[in-house]
């Protein structure tokens, strides 16, 4: 383990030369984006965590689950403490899906994307975020769910960003920022996760959710599920309301259209990063925080995953436009490239 920081150090010195937006490394190696061969593990699952269910059968298990649980020698202690977290995040959905349709609010079923992309132009955007692993790659995904679903093509016009989001601690002194060597508002000590947030009408929020779908496999593991391990990788979708809110169910109706790849549970801050589980986080009382500029349109995390170089230099440009991504320390070294 002593020399993987040197390994993955080393080839960003020898390119550093020749192209700095491409082929990049983490050095960070344990809190980090990293490039790296994917080593397969035993696919193994959790039932010990906290507020999850299985997205296909919310509304069936919320009226199985109010049936008696069984007999204490029957039900281990584990199973119990599963069967009540289930109840609690199949409550949550369904309490906001039976408000937001006894107010007219919750659309039946997927509005088809040519819907999404003709959404009117008076439709106030909200701010949505998600998780799954590093934002790099991230990132991409959603730029290009903007150019396909919105028909945002301009680099003023794209709203993803790569940031942070899901820590009990918000801010320090205004800040939440990348590790750094001064260990200043270090986002992984904050308790945050690493998260793109995009902008957009109500109305396409079901297509961009199925979006992020698509980034987990045939498993519900997410790309970088063993190589980026730990809280500050784990799975989010920030939504205004939370799991109780107008777009929980719509969540719950996306992830099931895409194969049902994942459970959710309901997001208290700080949460552990648990395989094929997506916590929900309510944007109010978990917003984001963008993350500093050499992190935003860089390439993605595997070997070979390079974008092309207009699309890296879309942050610059940015910068030059007024847009504000901080004043956090410049990455792990000052060099500001790659993570360093």
């Amino acid at each position: 383990m002593t020399i993987r920081p040197l390994l993955l150090i080393l080839p960003l010195f020898l390119e550093i030369e020749g192209n700095q937006h491409h082929k990049h490394h983490h050095a960070f190696v344990n809190s980090s984006c990293k490039k790296q061969n994917r080593i397969p593990v035993s696919h193994s699952r959790s039932s010990s965590f906290d507020d999850y269910t299985s997205s296909s059968k919310v509304l069936n298990n919320f009226q199985l689950q109010q049936q008696p649980s069984h007999s204490s020698s029957d039900t281990t202690q584990e199973e119990q403490q599963g069967a009540n977290s289930r109840r609690s995040f199949n409550n949550a959905v369904v309490s906001g899906a039976i408000s937001y349709m006894s107010a007219g609010l919750l659309q039946n079923g997927l509005q088809p994307i040519a819907a999404a992309a003709a959404a009117t132009a008076d439709e106030n955007n909200i701010d949505v975020y998600f998780g799954c692993g590093c934002f790099w790659h991230v990132q991409h995904e959603f730029v290009e769910a903007e150019k396909k679903i919105l028909g945002r093509t301009s680099a003023a016009s794209m709203t993803s960003r790569a940031g942070y989001a899901g820590g009990l601690a918000g801010a320090d002194g205004g800040k939440v920022c990348y590790h750094n060597a001064l260990n200043v508002a270090d986002y992984g000590k904050l308790g945050h996760a690493e998260v793109v947030k995009v902008s957009i009408p109500p109305s396409s929020f079901p297509q961009f959710a199925q979006e992020y779908f698509k980034l987990f496999d045939d498993k519900g593991f997410r790309p970088d599920q063993f190589g980026d391990k730990g809280p500050e990788y784990r799975n989010l979708v920030g939504i205004p309301g939370g799991a109780k809110g107008e777009y929980g169910q719509q969540l719950v109706d996306a992830s099931t259209s895409i194969g049902d790849k994942l459970d959710f549970a309901i997001g208290k801050g700080d949460d552990k990063d648990l395989a094929k589980v997506a916590f929900v986080m309510d944007t109010t009382r978990f917003p984001f925080y963008v993350a500093e500029n050499y992190h935003q349109f860089h390439d993605g995390f595997n070997f070979g995953e390079n974008y092309p170089a207009k699309y890296n230099k879309i942050a610059q440009e940015l910068s030059k436009n007024g847009e504000n991504f901080g004043s956090c320390p410049n990455g792990m070294v000052g060099i500001g490239i790659g993570g360093l």
